[in-house]
């Protein structure tokens, strides 16, 4: 795609995707966000931005700016994609309407506070056992193990099979981005993946009483059809796994690097959620979405033509010092209302409030159990063209 606007707006040329790139990803949050409103992309051929208001701009004009052409680079109206479009993802009212709506019960605030006990007895269950041991892997042993427990029982999948969750859920995520090394990678190590999620989403692989199974009764009410159910429930797998456990990752490393804040959460558990938002801000594990325009329209005196594809830098946004004081700063006295992490407008991420409720249990039980939390070793960074997050968090806790 060649560029079909004026020169006067800024190109740049740096490949976000890169090893380069992901090994300094602020930097290229802040060279793309403050070259200027909207940039085009060189090596990809595509526009982005990484400015607060145009972020969220875009993403509340969803009949200029759609998500039905999928949310990565590729334009899935054109391209192959690896897998069917999401119903619910990739997908704009009025069809959209529907499946949100059905989600948006099957997740209502009324299921989530029924299945807080469960979640918050497995957090202090799991946090006991951890901090024992004094020294721990908290990426893996905590920000991953729980998530991975709490999440797959909740929706009702059966118990073989489960490490079959993180090659899928990469895959997808790789997906989004160019066909690189990471994509590649991805691909070859979820192969049997595919297969399990193929064979999990069917009604009678699901547990009588999940959530996985409230979906199913959509299709027999005759609202969705058993397809649109199957698809329903591969959400939970494609979409809530991995941003939620390299979103406690992240909150995890601030509080073991910020004295203050972990004391400002040791001092009240029940301020994990504040603390969770900042690092929600701070720290985006899904610091992409895609847009693509549906037809011509102009945006900050940018003129796109239809079916060219925008790139939403959500870390960026997160940061724009336009938007936010300090943005740098790991600052949970901060207000956080209108970060950007889970989206916003029609598309904002559906189960955030599943994420949230995870988050805080997992956190307050930490705080309640343990003194003193930090990093004994560096932490080493997952490479991802759409998340971000760590392989490893060498961790040394002292137990309450």
């Amino acid at each position: 795609m060649t560029k079909s606007i004026s020169p006067e707006v800024p190109t740049v040329n740096v490949d976000p995707f890169s090893r380069e790139s992901l090994s300094n990803p602020q930097h290229v949050d802040r060279l793309i966000r403050e070259a200027g409103e909207v940039v085009w992309l060189e090596e990809y051929g595509i526009w982005a931005t990484g400015r607060h208001d145009v972020v969220e701009r875009i993403f509340r004009d969803y009949e200029n700016f759609e998500s039905s052409a999928g949310t990565g680079l590729t334009n899935i109206k054109k391209e192959k994609n690896w897998r069917k479009p999401s119903v619910i993802l990739e997908n704009d009212p009025p069809d959209h309407t529907r499946y949100r709506r059905i989600m948006t019960s099957v997740l209502s605030q009324r299921v989530i506070r029924r299945l807080k006990e469960s979640f918050q007895e497995v957090a202090e269950e799991l946090v006991l056992k951890v901090i024992h041991r004094e020294e721990f892997d908290g990426a893996t042993e905590l920000a991953e193990a729980y998530p991975l427990q709490v999440l797959p029982d909740a929706v009702g999948f059966a118990p073989e099979g489960r490490h079959h969750l993180l090659p899928y859920s990469n895959l997808n995520f790789q997906a989004m981005g160019p066909r690189n090394e990471f994509y590649f990678d991805a691909l070859e190590h979820a192969q049997e993946a595919t297969e399990y999620v193929s064979w999990q989403v069917r009604r009678e692989a699901l547990a009588p009483g999940g959530l996985g199974r409230k979906i199913y009764g959509y299709a027999d009410e005759g609202e969705i059809t058993e397809e649109d159910a199957a698809m329903l429930v591969r959400t939970f797998l494609s979409a809530g796994v991995d941003t939620t456990i390299f979103a406690l990752q992240f909150t995890l490393k601030a509080l073991a690097e910020t004295p203050e804040a972990w004391a400002f959460l040791r001092e009240d558990p029940n301020r994990a959620q504040k603390v969770f938002e900042e690092s929600l801000r701070c720290y985006p594990s899904s610091p992409y979405i895609g847009r693509t325009t549906r037809h011509a329209v102009t945006i900050s005196d940018v003129r796109f033509e239809p079916e060219q594809k925008v790139m939403l830098l959500l870390a960026a946004a997160n940061h724009d010092p336009r938007r936010w004081k300090n943005p740098e700063a790991f600052d949970v006295h901060r207000e956080t209302a209108g970060h950007l992490a889970f989206g916003t407008g029609i598309h904002g991420c559906v189960g955030q409030m599943m994420a949230r409720m995870e988050a805080t249990s997992l956190l307050s039980a930490l705080a309640r159990h343990t003194n003193s939390l930090e990093l004994v070793g560096d932490a080493k960074p997952f490479y991802s063209n759409w998340l971000r997050g760590f392989t490893s968090l060498p961790m040394r806790a002292t137990p309450a």
